[in-house]
């Protein structure tokens, strides 16, 4: 967004006359407005046009979008496990305790992500893998796509066979060659509420990726299946049990527009403390904080950490019958419509909130500014993870043991009174 004469001015200079005609189909969306300003966001096609070396376009100093020019790192699932998975190797290579593993070889603490494969590459992997454990039951999703379109779950082999090209061979080739798919294994022991399955949407928003500024928002909900969950292979293709997408559960028979099968963050809270704990409930939180910093850290290398962006993602987690926390993917551009009153509310305060930190005060955007808002701005934001804090206050404060566990600074006078410490990895 750019102020120009009190208006905005597209950032292709564009006429306002055109502009205006040709909003929809050019990818932006009105999302606020004050006397001198109106706010817009971009469009990840938009994006790329924008931040593309064949269109020449250059941001001056007064223009600010809502991602980076390469947000799909982080926002395609294939690339989301890429790179994590080339996190991890690092830290191993560094000998870092964060990538220590058990007696079986699974990672302790960077164990967020279920086992994954991308396919066509990484069918043969796949194949390996699934015989290991023959009723397992694996979900399979386009690469690019989002809303729940395209996924459909599998336990057999055959199953994939009709995007096999040739069947007596281990050679696997997608219906559309431009089109790749990951396929994971599915978290099948989700923790139920009412007997449904659900996960949770949070956001986050990142205001720069070197050095790592992010905040996460304290309103997020959980998303509810309209269907009651069940294991059963009969019931693999019943999106209903399976898919907690509200694109997908609005077309159920059950659906209930005043709540849109919704729950707040905070509800979810008060029954996890009420059913297991305020203790345990805290660990799990402090749990899916520690999963959002480090697919951050793990994507920030290769982020381009352009002076012009900030993003507010949306993290899609599940939490399974053990409390224990999955990174399901990632979203550029969560949806910011309203399917009941309650969702009005929370999206216009997340859009309020993110615009104080993107441009504090309302003032005239300036993206050589430090990024770092003064703490009455934030809203509903909490600081999730600063990096520069951290480097200036003499460590990198990362987890020493598992997420949730009582540690402390190294020469802290706590740990040497021998006082629990809460968590200091932030």
């Amino acid at each position: 967004f750019r102020r120009m004469a009190g208006k905005v001015k597209w950032v292709t200079d564009i006429e306002k006359s055109v502009l205006i005609n040709n909003f929809e189909k050019r990818g932006w969306i009105q999302v606020a407005e004050n006397e001198d300003w109106n706010f817009y966001w971009m469009s990840v096609q938009t994006i790329r046009n924008v931040f593309s070396v064949e269109t020449g376009y250059r941001l001056s100093d007064d223009q600010i979008v809502n991602h980076f020019p390469n947000h799909y790192e982080l926002t395609r699932k294939d690339l989301m496990v890429k790179n994590i998975k080339r996190y991890r190797k690092e830290l191993e290579k560094e000998g870092s305790p964060l990538a220590e593993k058990d007696e079986n070889g699974k990672y302790i603490y960077l164990d967020f992500v279920p086992v994954t494969f991308m396919l066509p590459a990484d069918y043969n992997l796949f194949v390996e893998e699934f015989r290991k454990n023959p009723s397992s039951t694996w979900i399979m999703k386009p690469c690019g796509k989002a809303q729940g379109k395209g996924i459909f779950l599998i336990n057999k082999l055959s199953q994939i066979k009709k995007w096999s090209r040739d069947s007596k061979t281990s050679s696997f080739v997608s219906q559309s060659s431009k089109e790749a798919y990951v396929i994971s294994l599915y978290i099948n022991n989700p923790l139920l509420i009412g007997g449904k399955k659900f996960d949770l949407r949070l956001y986050v928003l990142v205001s720069t990726y070197r050095p790592l500024r992010c905040y996460m928002y304290k309103l997020g909900f959980c998303r509810f299946c309209t269907v009651k969950y069940t294991p059963s292979t009969s019931e693999l293709d019943n999106m209903f049990v399976h898919l907690t997408n509200v694109a997908i559960q609005k077309h159920g028979d059950d659906y209930n527009h005043i709540h849109g099968g919704k729950w707040t963050v905070s509800n979810l809270r008060l029954y996890l403390e009420s059913t297991r704990g305020k203790e345990v409930t805290n660990k799990l939180f402090d749990e899916i904080h520690w999963i959002i910093v480090q697919s951050l850290k793990a994507v920030a290398p290769v982020m381009n950490n352009d002076k012009h962006c900030f993003e507010c993602y949306g993290y899609d987690i599940i939490i399974d019958d053990k409390l224990k926390p999955w990174l399901i993917e990632v979203n550029a551009s969560p949806s910011l419509t309203s399917s009941t009153a309650n969702d009005r509310i929370l999206k216009y305060n997340l859009i309020n909130d993110t615009l104080n930190i993107a441009v504090p005060n309302g003032e005239i955007p300036d993206c050589k500014w430090n990024k770092s808002p003064p703490k009455e701005v934030l809203g509903n934001y909490e600081v999730l993870y600063d990096e520069e804090m951290a480097q200036s206050d003499g460590a990198e404060r990362e987890l020493r043991g598992r997420p949730g566990q009582p540690t402390a600074l190294k020469g802290s006078r706590a740990r040497d009174s021998g006082k629990p410490v809460l968590t200091t990895w932030k």
